[in-house]
């Protein structure tokens, strides 16, 4: 039994790359943000600011297991999901915050940043359309 757990664990890694190329993404913001630059979204994805320009930022993720969310985490903050979870579950148990708001698809980040001040959300660069905010192309 104890074997069969190693191997399963060992593939898990593996699966991942079952999921097809990776997606391009791009990161977009209410209107009235203006660019943010890398370093910032770190902060504001960890929890480490809390406003972008004397604004107060509203984070969203995609759900976890997107392709959208591994490809903003790898890139971006620089974690995988698991690690990005676990930090998210000491800052909260600390009382360091809470993590970024998770929305279901691509379509209601879109409606959220636009409608609510300060938000920034990421989705895929197929998803992009005229009008929006993009506020950094990673």
């Amino acid at each position: 039994m104890r074997r069969r757990l190693l191997l399963v664990a060992g593939l898990l890694p593996a699966c991942s790359a079952w999921a097809g190329p990776p997606v391009d993404i791009v990161v977009i913001a209410h209107p009235g943000i203006v660019r943010v630059d890398l370093p910032t979204l770190q902060r504001l994805y960890t929890g480490r600011a809390v406003e972008v320009g004397g604004t107060a930022a509203n984070v969203v993720n995609a759900p976890p297991g997107t392709p959208s969310r591994e490809r903003f985490l790898s890139q971006v903050v620089q974690l995988d999901d698991g690690r990005y979870i676990a930090y998210w579950t000491v800052r909260r148990h600390v009382g360091k915050g809470v993590p970024p708001r998770e929305l279901r698809s691509s379509a209601e980040i879109i409606a959220y940043v636009q409608a609510t001040p300060g938000a920034i959300g990421y989705i895929p660069v197929s998803e992009l359309r005229p009008g929006l905010n993009v506020v950094l192309r990673p």
